[in-house]
């Protein structure tokens, strides 16, 4: 089935928004939202910082549809995503700083710059191997910036504070493994969470909720480490973890609730039972 046609009477648009291709019309759209004449006045108190968390929030969600495998979704979170983007570069045109245009030259002029071996006479061996060259090169930009501002760069440079903490953890440890700084395998890792848990448990007893929050910070980022030595996402694995959680204590509640009971009016070993109960019958769905 071939799309609407976006000039035909029923996708025709609003007064005073262009009909042409559909970029367009989203930015008008949002100028037209940002009009102090006429405008809405929800978008028009809006700022950078005060839209950033929804910025936050409409990747997660584009994740989210990827994980499910819902394609409708995917697209509309997608769309949201991109007003996102839209939203941030018709602030930043009001005040003169960049606009949509600008944004999109930008990303297109990198990703021209970091791929010479499709833009260039560059050739690389493979993923990995451009995955190293990709790093590269963004290491070079880093130093250049630096000295550009009089200043040594750190290794550590450009991982982002607002990235969530077990993804932030994997980028710090990942800069830090490419010059040397990181064990050759597992078997020191596995000794490092036993000793970060030692210590975590002398925190414990010693009462100290400053200290206890600095150890346990201290146990979750050598179990990040355990994670990309294994080659596994700890953010991806956590989710997954969450979604299990959540599906097996729904079984507990709907359970519960076919005797005529709720989770907080039974002991707690009823409520380990049908965990356990549920547990099984999804391994053994598993199995056959």
């Amino acid at each position: 089935m071939s799309p609407p046609d976006d000039t035909s009477p029923d996708h025709a648009p609003p007064e005073g928004l262009p009909a042409g291709p559909p970029i367009a019309r989203l930015l008008a759209v949002m100028a037209r939202l940002r009009d102090p004449d006429g405008g809405c006045p929800w978008d028009l108190e809006q700022s950078f910082e005060t839209i950033a968390p929804y910025t936050i929030e409409e990747a997660y969600e584009v994740a989210e549809a990827i994980t499910v495998g819902d394609r409708g979704a995917l697209k509309d979170e997608l769309g949201d995503l991109l007003l996102q983007v839209v939203y941030h570069a018709r602030m930043a045109e009001e005040e003169g700083s960049f606009g949509f245009d600008d944004v999109a030259r930008a990303i297109a002029e990198k990703m021209i710059r970091r791929h010479p071996h499709v833009f260039g006479n560059a050739s690389v061996a493979d993923a990995a191997a451009q995955t190293g060259a990709w790093e590269r090169q963004k290491a070079e930009e880093r130093a250049r910036k630096a000295a550009a501002e009089g200043r040594t760069a750190s290794v550590l440079e450009g991982v982002s504070t607002a990235l969530p903490a077990l993804m932030r953890a994997v980028k710090l440890q990942n800069r830090a493994a490419r010059v040397g700084f990181d064990w050759p395998d597992t078997g020191p890792v596995f000794a490092k969470i036993d000793e970060e848990l030692g210590e975590l448990q002398v925190e414990i007893d010693g009462g100290d909720p400053d200290r206890l929050e600095d150890e346990m910070g201290d146990a979750l980022f050598a179990v990040v480490n355990l994670a990309r030595h294994l080659g596994v996402d700890p953010e991806t694995a956590l989710r997954r973890c969450n979604a299990k959680f959540e599906r097996r204590f729904r079984g507990v509640e709907d359970r519960l609730a076919a005797q005529g009971q709720a989770p907080d009016e039974v002991e707690l070993d009823a409520m380990e039972a049908a965990w356990v109960e549920i547990k099984l019958e999804e391994k053994r769905k598993k199995q056959s």
